[in-house]
C-alpha cells in the first residue's frame, strides 16, 4: 500500500523545491493547527455523546488525523472507516451507529459552508461546478420500464412487511444509538461553542494554507481568487474519484483561475500544494498516532488495516 505512495513522493520533491522554506513552514503550521482544531471538535462531540468516556484530545487527534492519513493514499474513504473503528474501541459503551452519527454532527458546519460555496460558485463560475460534478448515474435506472420499477418497489415493500417484526427491535436500538451520537445537538449553544467555533477556526487555517501557496507561486491573492480556490478544492473533495481528488483538483484550479494567472503557474501551485499537503497529512498522521496509541498500534493501522485497531 505504501510502496506506491513512496514512489509518488520521489516524483514530487522537485516541485516542492520551488517553495521557499518560509512559505513551507508557515503552510505546515497552519495545516497542523487545522488538524488539531478538528480534533478538538471531535473530542467535544464524543464527550457529549458518551460523558463517562473521558475521551482525551490525544486520542481524538490520533483517530481523526490517522483517518486523514489513510484517506490520503487509499480510495473509498478507508481512513474514515478506520477512524470510526478507533473511536469505537477507544470509547467504552460506544457503538458503530453512535460514532457514525457523530461523523454527521462533525460535518454539519462544513456541509453548510459547502452549500453556500456551491451556490456562490454557481453564480460566479457555473462551468467550474459542472466540471467538478460527476455525471448523472441514476439515469440508467430511471430509464427502465415503469413496470419493472413498480415490481422492484412492490418486492421491497413485501419483504419489509414480512421482516418488520424482527427488524423493529433492532431499528429501535440503532435509533437510540444514533441519537446518543448526536447528543450535543440538544444544546445549540454548546454546539456553537464546542464544535462550530473550532471547526470555523480550522476552516480559516485551511484558507490560510491556500493563501500561503498562492503567494508562494505569485497567484494574485484577492478575496475573489481565494474564494474560487477554496470552492475548487471543495468541489474536488466532494466529487473525488482518485484519493485526495488528485488530478481533478488541478483541472478545477486551472479552470477557476485561468483569467488571473498563467496555466503553468496555476498547475505548479495546485500540484505542489497537493503534493506537500498529502505528504504532511501522512507524516503528521503517523506522528500523532504514535503519540496517542504507541508504535505498534500505529503500525497495525497503517500496514494491516484489516486487523482491528488496538489503541491504548
Amino acid at each position: 500500500m505504501l510502496d506506491q505512495f513512496w514512489d509518488w513522493i520521489a516524483g514530487v520533491f522537485g516541485r516542492i523545491g520551488d517553495v521557499s522554506v518560509y512559505w513551507l513552514m508557515l503552510a505546515l503550521a497552519l495545516k497542523t493547527a487545522e488538524s488539531a482544531l478538528i480534533a478538538v471538535g471531535w473530542r467535544n462531540i464524543l464527550r457529549a455523546a458518551y460523558p463517562r468516556s473521558g475521551l482525551s484530545f490525544k486520542t481524538s487527534w490520533g483517530a481523526s488525523q490517522g483517518g486523514t492519513a489513510i484517506n490520503a493514499f487509499t480510495p473509498a474513504q478507508a481512513g474514515t472507516a478506520a477512524m470510526i473503528g478507533i473511536f469505537r474501541t477507544s470509547i467504552r459503551g460506544s457503538s458503530v451507529a453512535g460514532v457514525t452519527s457523530a461523523t454527521v454532527v462533525q460535518s454539519l458546519f462544513f456541509t453548510g459552508v459547502s452549500v453556500v460555496m456551491v451556490i456562490l460558485a454557481l453564480i460566479f463560475r457555473p462551468r467550474t461546478v459542472s466540471k467538478g460534478s460527476p455525471s448523472d448515474e441514476t439515469g440508467g435506472f430511471l430509464a427502465e420500464p415503469p413496470v419493472l420499477i413498480a415490481l422492484v418497489v412492490l418486492a421491497f415493500l413485501v419483504a419489509l412487511r414480512l421482516l418488520w417484526p424482527r427488524l423493529k427491535p433492532r431499528l429501535e436500538k440503532t435509533w437510540h444509538q444514533i441519537k446518543a451520537g448526536g447528543a450535543i445537538l440538544r444544546d445549540w449553544r454548546r454546539y456553537a461553542r464546542e464544535v462550530a467555533l473550532p471547526c470555523g477556526l480550522s476552516y480559516c487555517c485551511r484558507i490560510g494554507v491556500n493563501v500561503v501557496f498562492m503567494a508562494a507561486f505569485s497567484i494574485p491573492v484577492t478575496p475573489f481568487t481565494v474564494f474560487m480556490v477554496a470552492a475548487s478544492h471543495m468541489l474536488s473533495g466532494l466529487f473525488a474519484i482518485t484519493p485526495g481528488g488528485v488530478g481533478q483538483t488541478q483541472a478545477l484550479d486551472v479552470a477557476t483561475l485561468r483569467s488571473h494567472a498563467s496555466a503553468e503557474d496555476i498547475a505548479a501551485f495546485s500540484i505542489t500544494q497537493d503534493a506537500i499537503l498529502t505528504i504532511w497529512n501522512v507524516v503528521l498522521g503517523v506522528i500523532v498516532m504514535v503519540w496517542a496509541f504507541g508504535f505498534g498500534a500505529a503500525k497495525n493501522l497503517l500496514f494491516r488495516r484489516d486487523k482491528q485497531p488496538a489503541p491504548a
